[in-house]
């Protein structure tokens, strides 16, 4: 070949292998930093059979999650039982993240985005307390402006791990269970109090009645009934029924103060298999009754046992119609025109 051609092509191929080489580089500089690590899981290696114990850290509050043999128990709730469904749910979450997005951040966005010690704290051991997987939980990701970010339902989280404090993650979840409230978490399943004989509301400050019935479909009849006193049945049945539709709202520590439990309003229950219940109800916590429970007689129910070791928090709602004022519960009288 012709010396002067070879030594065009030689040029020619140091020309395109630099172009190639500058091409490359500006394709690198455009690509995201974290263009390697998208995809990925972001707890390697978690496996939800190895994990026995769930720890939430907030500021303020600490809850812990301990695996038993029946299931999973709040520890701070003197092993009340968690809902395993949730427990379940949560861990097999954290095991399917995958990074969407991470940034280099520094000590004042890591302190704005809530992954310093403002954040929430989620640990996993195993057996013998190995540690398992850490994960700080931060401030909601979104994808749009939204008006209140507290209440908007979130597109996403930032999270970070222990082992690199100086990246944010941002995964597709938004882990709204990465909560220390027992309330978030307790297996909500309530006592029932069914098909009731007679019933019995005594107040605070004194009064109260007595509501009875000779059999399932006899009439209701109050104590000390005067004639042309009539029970509205409806309000009747109300009163009764509602006992057996409760649900727990939350389990409160048994040191809670000023639980008004001193002074309760009492429900004394019979059913018509002869189980009896004592339900004394205190103040409101919120929206929620502080509530104690004693059963006996009858078939023994291993729920209303267990409860019956706890202080529990019952929404008010479920008592409106077993509160109401004897009065209310009769037939109202019509007017003469």
């Amino acid at each position: 070949m012709n010396p002067r051609v070879v030594a065009i092509l030689v040029v020619l191929l140091v020309v395109l292998g630099g172009a190639a080489l500058l091409l490359q580089r500006e394709d690198a500089a455009q690509r995201p930093q974290d263009a390697g690590s998208l995809g990925r899981p972001l707890l390697q290696d978690l496996k939800a059979a190895d994990v026995t114990t769930i720890r939430i850290v907030e500021p303020k509050a600490k809850l812990t999650l301990v695996r038993q043999q029946e299931g999973w128990a709040i520890e701070e709730r003197a092993g009340f039982p968690a809902d395993l469904a949730k427990v379940r749910e949560f861990v097999i979450k954290l095991i399917e993240l995958k990074v969407g997005q991470s940034d280099p951040v520094g000590d004042a966005d890591r302190a704005r985005l809530h992954l310093d010690d403002s954040g929430t704290r989620v640990e996993l051991d195993g057996a013998g307390g190995k540690a398992l997987a850490r994960l700080t939980v931060g401030k909601k990701y979104f994808r749009r402006e939204v008006d209140n970010p507290e209440r908007a339902a979130a597109d996403g989280r930032f999270v970070a791990l222990p082992a690199e404090a100086k990246i944010a993650y941002v995964v597709s979840d938004p882990l709204a269970q990465a909560s220390a409230k027992s309330a978030d978490w307790i297996d909500r399943t309530s006592f029932q109090v069914e098909k009731v004989k007679s019933l019995e509301v005594r107040y605070p400050a004194g009064g109260g009645w007595r509501l009875e019935r000779a059999g399932e479909n006899a009439p209701w009849k109050l104590d000390h009934q005067k004639p042309g006193e009539k029970v509205d049945s409806s309000r009747g049945n109300a009163a009764t029924y509602s006992l057996s539709m409760l649900e727990l709202a939350d389990v409160a520590p048994k040191d809670a103060p000023d639980t008004g439990l001193d002074k309760p309003t009492l429900l004394n229950a019979v059913t018509l298999d002869g189980r009896r219940y004592e339900i004394r109800l205190g103040k409101l916590a919120g929206d929620d009754y502080y509530l104690t429970l004693r059963a006996s007689g009858g078939a023994d129910k291993p729920r209303e046992k267990m409860l019956s070791d706890y202080l529990l928090l019952v929404p008010k709602s479920k008592f409106d119609d077993t509160l109401k004022k004897r009065a209310e519960l009769l037939e109202k009288k019509e007017t003469k025109k």
